[in-house]
């Protein structure tokens, strides 16, 4: 791939600077289009499996993003309106050992600034901010993209990483639909010395009601628990991070036992999103121009392996360049044969979580008892697939 045209790479976020990382590693150069001027990471916590911490520790992230993250023994599931203890699920060393790497949890804002500061090291990585890419238009040995400020930028590829409303696939693929889920993630952290004790432990917690669920878990080294509840409402209106109105949102969380709703009044600073979920898109890449993370295959988040998903991509992305240097459109058809299968069953696993969690009645009451009555370790032996995922050789 001539080094005069860089890879190049619309969106800064996790995916984006993930590829941009792993081309590096292997000899490419790229160019990352931001549309912000000072980049960050929205929201509060994310879950990191095995699958996600073995490349970022192959990227050289992990050594710098390890001092802020939690380390989860376990995670614990609740039935949300009693409290009570259903399942205590191995994470901690069981995990690691079975996997070859740990299970994480961190701040959005650590990892964007752990995989940005990596980034802006290595020779080969340009970061360009304040380009909102606009458009583009493929000839026969590249792309080239105009920014909303009419500047122009040529690459032998362009990576359509800027999100779940990206630019790049309404391009690509104009007639494709985002529809809304019928549920919005609200999110929170609060300090952790603010919290009564059950919920300081060195745990994910989740608990699970028909009307919704909540999950919680350490972040910045434990000295903060990031909070996340998931509620069935009306659509909110489009948009990241819109205001909560604090005093409805905690009478909707009255579905949960007094023990945790307790626990989330003490959070001031609520924000929340909308959540999609739309079908598979049929293709990711057309010629010299594909997709990844979010902009390809946006997931729900009850399987916690939406952000995972896109790194994943960007080994994979990184790997079929590098081999196929000589011809980009190869590359990209070898790396959508190997991500889209994988994409659309974590898609489909995430859904049935979802529909699992908000179960009411007698089918509620099965799933409580098998969670009481089946070995943890059976039942976590049950994801081998998702967090034993190694990147096939290209």
């Amino acid at each position: 791939m001539p080094q005069d045209r860089p890879v190049l790479i619309a969106g800064a976020g996790i995916g984006g600077l993930s590829l941009a990382i792993a081309l590096a590693r292997r000899g490419l150069a790229c160019q990352v289009l931001e549309r912000r001027q000072d980049p960050s990471e929205a929201g509060a916590g994310i879950q990191l499996g095995p699958n996600a911490v073995s490349i970022l520790t192959r990227l050289g992230v992990a050594e710098r993003l390890e001092p802020t993250v939690g380390k989860p023994e376990a995670l614990r599931v609740h039935d949300g309106s009693s409290g009570r203890l259903l399942a205590e699920l191995p994470l901690g060393r069981w995990i690691a050992e079975r996997h070859h790497a740990p299970y994480w949890v961190a701040h959005r804002v650590d990892l964007h600034k752990a995989l940005r500061e990596v980034a802006a090291s290595l020779p080969g990585v340009k970061i360009l901010t304040g380009c909102e890419v606009a458009s583009f238009e493929q000839r026969d040995d590249r792309v080239s993209v105009q920014v909303a400020d009419g500047r122009q930028f040529e690459g032998s590829v362009l990576t359509g990483a800027d999100g779940i409303w990206s630019t790049v696939r309404r391009q690509l693929w104009p007639a494709a639909d985002l529809p809304y889920s019928g549920k919005t993630a609200a999110r929170a952290v609060i300090p952790s010395s603010e919290a009564p004790a059950p919920f300081r432990a060195s745990a994910v917690g989740v608990w699970l009601s028909p009307g919704g669920h909540v999950v919680h878990y350490p972040v910045r080294g434990g000295e903060e628990i990031a909070l996340v509840a998931i509620l069935k409402e009306p659509w909110p209106g489009e948009g990241w991070g819109l205001p909560v109105d604090r005093d409805a949102l905690l009478g909707r969380l009255r579905i949960f036992s007094n023990e945790l709703t307790s626990f989330l009044a003490r959070a001031r600073d609520w924000r929340r999103w909308p959540l999609y979920d739309p079908e598979p898109l049929a293709q990711w890449s057309r010629g010299r121009v594909t997709l990844l993370g979010d902009a390809a295959h946006p997931v729900l988040p009850f399987l916690a392996q939406g952000g995972v998903l896109a790194i994943e991509d960007a080994e994979v992305l990184a790997t079929a360049l590098a081999r196929w240097s000589a011809d980009p459109e190869q590359a990209l058809a070898q790396y959508e044969q190997q991500r889209r299968p994988r994409a659309g069953q974590i898609q489909a696993a995430s859904r049935r979580n979802g529909w699992i969690y908000h179960l009411s009645g007698l089918p509620a009451f099965a799933r409580n008892l098998t969670l009481r009555t089946a070995p943890g370790e059976r039942i976590m032996a049950l994801y081998d697939w998702v967090y034993g995922w190694k990147p096939s050789v290209v």
